[in-house]
Formats: structure tokens, C-alpha cells, sequence
């Protein structure tokens, strides 16, 4: 009988299996009781082996044990064999002390026999259907070493191998655990430390590797990465832990290495409980929430099980997309989508009364810097005014928790989008000491890989284009961190934030963007020429995370979130602030209110 044909009759063929196997144990067990095999009273015995069967196949089916509840010879179906038989032994057991049929120890026998050889049975049959889809499938695909000997080796090695395709064949793995070194997983052996690479592809002739730990560090990713490049060998790997669609990995989770990898993974300690207990059964408000982080914070807060998940955005398109990505269906029909302009006051306000958030993701801002430089009375209407204008209906609707999203551009801000961002930051600390039980912060990080604008963005599309790449100067640099990490520590800052301070995120060492230039065209294969273009208005040479007299690296809750004081400043002070004039006007009215922040930064530092 064909493996696919078994299958259909799962069922069936283990209900029958369990029974033989029930029958045959206590035969046994009765052989192992009476060793005198002419005393042996079979009648009995058959009787004690039909009821085993019998009310093992009854307590058996209220949990669904031969339904599929559980894959075969899994742990989860172990755990269910066990009680269900040994349940089934203990009660078989006592009637037969009070009846005095058989010798008493017989159904413990037959019980302990049974589970024996049904556990080896259904690893049997398991394996069996596994080498049915290797089969001599085996034998082609690209031959591959995996990097990495965990979890996730053993799923991407089992998907390998039930891959009808049989587009690769693992033949070695390589780990630094050395309580691995002689691990073999279907048949796959550790060959040694990661830093045996080259001695490994030697031994089993591969060309290709795949690093199959999807926790890895940006820096686990680099020396790998070297180490592929040094010995000639191509290499594959894993999605970052943050960006897995599921828990579980497979071939199709394959891919290959780009700069996020090199430059954004970082291994993240999130405390999922304190997240939960100020999301979970909440009503979640975000605004901008059809942006790059907006649309993240909602997919990641989506997955802690919020009451209510309220996305706000004055853009229908992104709307849509966010609607779309969250649920597979995007309608536009459903109380979950709000369409509002956050510079429109009175209608945000009305929307924050009538669905009363409990927690406030604020993302919507504007955000291009040389944009900003041109047109800074609309920072002001976006990001001053809009983000007051948030703060004020969150005030009124009783809103116990409020994050701002900022930038590291606030801290010493020479920019308007700095300006306007550090300006937020400190009417964000004004609600803050209005309403001390509610905790309204900020949170400040810098270039967000995967956002929409971001340098990767536009250097991938400079390449298609056959280049130039154009960098603002040789020695620039910028801190870099995924929108999936950034996310998950924004909601974690959520949980642990003080009212009014800013939480500032680790992003890392900062990173020259040359650097980023070059291994973006070593990475296309293609000739690609750098073109030096100058700092354009508003720009650093190297961005700060912490302003002048800001405390650094207090991490109190947490070892990748710094908290930082911040002076609060009065609706009437940002009152004055011109929402039209001249561009020179208007951003030197900001920066008179970031210089006197910087002045008391000075005096508070002594």
C-alpha cells in the first residue's frame, strides 16, 4: 500500500494497530507472568486483553487520540498515549484484583508493554513516510551546509527533505554549542564549530550554506558572512526571529542575504507579559497608522490580542494596504479604519470621545528632511500642532498610556524636522505633568530600515537604474535598526516608560553610509560608481541619540531602552509658533524654543 494511500486511512489503521498491539502485549505479558507456559489460563487473559483494548479505545477517542488531534509520533501525541494507556491499565488492573482472574501484575505488564511498542511503532510509521517523500529525491538538489544546529535546523531540515521539489539536500550543519558536536538530525551531522566552515565544505563539497538561526545578531550574520566570502561559498539565510511569518521555518523561508541582515538584526529581549498587560483586551489607538511604523505597531499590537485596534490615517490608500495586510481583506467598511486629518482638531477630537481609546500610538507625522527645509510651517501644522492636537483629545477622552513616536534628529536638533520633533517631545512632557497617573512619553530612534524613504530605499533603486549611488559625504554616518525591532521596542517602551520622559532606543554602533553604499553594490554584482553630492541644509555629519546635558545609557527596565528627562513646554508657548511666513521665519521661531531647551540642558549640566 502506497504511504498517500495509508494516510487517507490514518484513522483506521491506527485504531487497528493500538488493538493488535494491545492483544499481543498482554500475550506477552502473560508469557513474561507465567513462565510455566501450561498454567497459563488464556481465556482469561484474552478477555483482560479485549478490555484493555476496549476502554483504551474509549477513553482514547474523548481526546480525539486517533483523530489527528496530534501528529503522528509527536511529543504532543506521546503525551496524550501515555495517560490515555496507562489510565486504561490502572482500571483493567484493579477489576482484576477484585475478580482475581489473571495474576494482578498482568495488565501493568501488558500496559507498560504497550506503550513500549505503540511508541515504536508510530516513530516507525513516521519515518517510513518521511523517506517516502525523500525517497531517491534525496539524492538531487543543491547540496547545502546549515549554519546553526537549534530549533529551527531540525524544521529546516525536515521541510528539506518532505520538499517534493527536493530543491536542497542538507549533508552537514556546523554550531558553536560543542554539547552538539555529535548531534545528527535525520541523519545530518555536526561537522564542527562555526569557525570550521572552510574544513566543512571541504569534507562534504557544497557550495552553498544557509544560516538557519533566525535569532542571530548582526554580528553572527558579518562573521559568517566573511567566512562564506572567504571560502568561495554562497550564502542563504533565515529571516530574522522579528519577521518570520510564523513560528515555524521551512524552505520557503529561504532567501538571500541582503544589507537589513548586515546591518539591522539584533537579538531582541522583549518582555512579553508587562507588554500584554497594557495592550491585551485594550482599545489601541494609532495614529498614522498607514505609514512604514504605523502599519508595524499595528500588525505587532494586533498580535497581543488588543479589544479594539483603532487605525487612524488621513490617507484612504494606506489605509487600505494596513486593513488589507492585517486581516487578508480590506473593505474600508469596518469600524477599525478611521479617516481623520490629525490637524483637524475638532474631528479628531470628536472621533477620541466617541471611541474613547485606552492606550495611543502616535506615528503620523512628516518626516523628509529636505522637505521639511522648504516648507517648515507644515512641520509646525503636522508636528507641532497635530501632535498637540492628538495629546489635547487623548487628555479629554482619559487616555492612560500615550507614546510619541520621535527621532534621535530631536536631540541637539539642527534641522526643522529636529526642531519640530524635539518641540513635540516637550509638549508631549507638558500633558505628561498635567496627568501624572497616565503615562504619556516619547520615544526617539533614527533610520528605520524597510521604512518608506529610508537610504536602502533609495540606493536599491539607484542600482536598478545602473547608478550613480549618490552620498551626501565620504565620513557621514547614521545609526541603523529593522522597522520590525524598532516597533517591537517602541510597545516594549510603551510598558515601561515614565511620564514624560523620552525613551531612547539603542540603535548600535553607528554606521558610515559609504560603507552601507559599498555593500549594497557588492551585493548587486554590478559595477555601480559613488557620487559625493554635499550635506544638504539641516543634515549632521554624525546624528546624536542624546542632546547636551541628557543623561546617558540610564537603562533601569531594560538593556536596549535609555530614559531621558525632558523639559515640558506650554500649549501657549507653542501657541506663538507661525503656521505660515517665511521658511526662514518660521524655523527660526522653532529654533529659539529648542535653543532655550538647550540653554537649561546647559545649566542643569553645571
Amino acid at each position: 500500500m502506497q504511504i498517500a494511500a495509508m494516510r487517507r486511512h490514518r484513522t483506521l489503521l491506527l485504531v487497528s494497530f493500538d488493538v493488535i498491539i494491545w492483544l499481543a502485549s498482554t500475550i506477552v505479558a502473560a508469557l513474561m507472568r507465567y513462565p510455566e507456559r501450561g498454567v497459563i489460563p488464556w481465556a482469561d487473559v484474552l478477555v483482560v486483553g479485549v478490555s484493555l483494548a476496549a476502554l483504551y479505545l474509549g477513553v482514547g477517542s474523548l481526546v480525539r487520540l486517533h483523530e489527528g488531534r496530534a501528529r503522528t509520533a509527536s511529543l504532543e501525541e506521546m503525551l496524550l498515549l501515555g495517560p490515555v494507556a496507562v489510565l486504561t491499565g490502572l482500571v483493567v488492573s484493579l477489576v482484576n484484583a477484585m475478580s482475581r482472574d489473571v495474576a494482578r501484575s498482568l495488565p501493568l505488564i501488558a500496559t507498560l508493554c504497550f506503550v513500549v511498542i505503540a511508541a515504536w511503532g508510530r516513530a516507525a510509521w513516521r519515518r517510513m513516510g518521511e523517506r517516502g517523500f525523500e525517497g531517491g529525491d534525496a539524492r538531487g538538489g543543491t547540496r547545502v551546509l546549515l549554519v546553526g544546529a537549534g530549533e529551527a535546523a531540525r524544521e529546516l531540515i525536515g521541510s528539506m527533505l518532505r520538499d517534493p521539489e527536493a530543491r536542497w539536500r542538507p549533508v552537514g550543519m556546523i554550531d558553536d554549542d560543542l554539547n552538539k558536536r555529535h548531534l545528527r538530525i535525520r541523519g545530518v551531522p555536526v561537522l564542527g564549530t562555526i569557525s570550521d566552515l572552510g574544513a566543512a565544505v571541504d569534507k562534504v563539497g557544497v557550495g552553498s550554506a544557509i544560516l538557519a538561526i533566525p535569532s542571530a545578531g548582526k554580528e553572527l550574520v558579518r562573521d559568517v558572512t566573511d567566512l562564506a566570502g572567504e571560502f568561495g561559498v554562497e550564502l542563504k539565510v533565515l529571516p530574522a526571529a522579528t519577521q518570520l511569518l510564523n513560528q515555524h521555518v521551512g524552505v520557503r523561508d529561504i532567501r538571500d542575504l541582503n544589507l537589513t541582515d548586515l546591518l539591522g538584526r539584533s537579538q531582541l529581549d522583549t518582555d512579553i507579559n508587562s507588554i500584554a498587560d497594557y495592550v491585551t483586551g485594550r482599545r489601541v489607538l494609532v495614529t498614522g497608522a498607514g505609514g512604514s511604523i504605523g502599519s508595524e505597531l499595528c500588525s505587532q499590537l494586533n498580535r497581543f490580542g488588543p479589544g479594539e485596534l483603532i487605525m487612524l490615517d488621513q490617507d484612504e490608500s494606506a489605509l487600505h494596504a494596513v486593513q488589507l495586510s492585517l486581516h487578508g481583506r480590506a473593505m474600508l467598511d469596518s469600524d477599525d479604519v478611521v479617516l481623520c486629518d490629525i490637524r483637524d482638531a475638532q474631528s479628531l477630537t470628536h472621533i477620541f470621545l466617541d471611541r474613547r481609546p485606552e492606550v495611543v500610538f502616535h506615528a503620523a507625522a512628516l518626516k523628509h528632511l529636505p522637505m521639511l527645509e522648504q516648507y517648515p510651517a507644515e512641520a509646525v501644522k503636522t508636528n507641532v500642532i497635530g501632535t498637540q492636537n492628538v495629546l489635547e483629545a487623548a487628555r479629554r477622552a482619559g487616555v492612560s498610556r500615550f507614546v510619541n513616536i520621535s527621532t534621535d534628529k530631536a536631540a541637539n536638533p539642527v534641522s526643522v524636522l529636529g526642531y519640530s520633533k524635539r518641540v513635540a517631545e516637550r509638549v508631549t512632557a507638558s500633558y505628561a505633568r498635567e496627568d501624572p497617573d497616565s503615562s504619556y512619553v516619547s520615544v526617539r530612534f533614527d533610520n528605520v530600515l524597510g521604512s518608506r524613504g529610508s537610504v536602502l530605499t533609495a540606493f536599491a533603486d539607484q542600482i536598478s537604474r545602473g547608478g550613480p549611488l549618490t552620498v551626501t559625504h565620504p565620513e557621514v554616518t547614521r545609526y541603523f535598526m529593522t522597522i520590525e525591532e524598532a516597533c517591537q521596542l517602541v510597545v516594549q517602551a510603551g510598558a515601561i516608560g515614565s511620564p514624560g520622559e523620552a525613551l531612547v532606543l539603542d540603535m548600535g554602533d553607528s554606521v558610515p553610509i559609504l560603507d552601507v553604499a559599498n555593500q549594497m553594490i557588492d551585493l548587486s554584482g554590478e559595477q555601480i560608481e559613488i557620487e559625493f553630492t554635499g550635506l544638504r541644509g539641516g543634515e549632521k555629519l554624525h546624528e546624536d541619540l542624546f542632546g547636551d546635558g541628557e543623561p546617558r545609557d540610564v537603562r533601569r527596565d531594560h538593556p536596549l531602552i535609555s530614559h531621558v528627562p525632558v523639559p515640558p513646554l506650554t500649549v501657549d508657548a507653542i501657541s506663538d509658533l507661525p503656521s505660515f511666513g517665511s521658511a526662514a521665519s518660521v524655523t527660526s521661531a522653532m529654533a529659539d524654543l529648542c535653543l532655550e531647551d538647550r540653554l537649561h540642558a546647559a545649566v542643569r549640566a553645571g
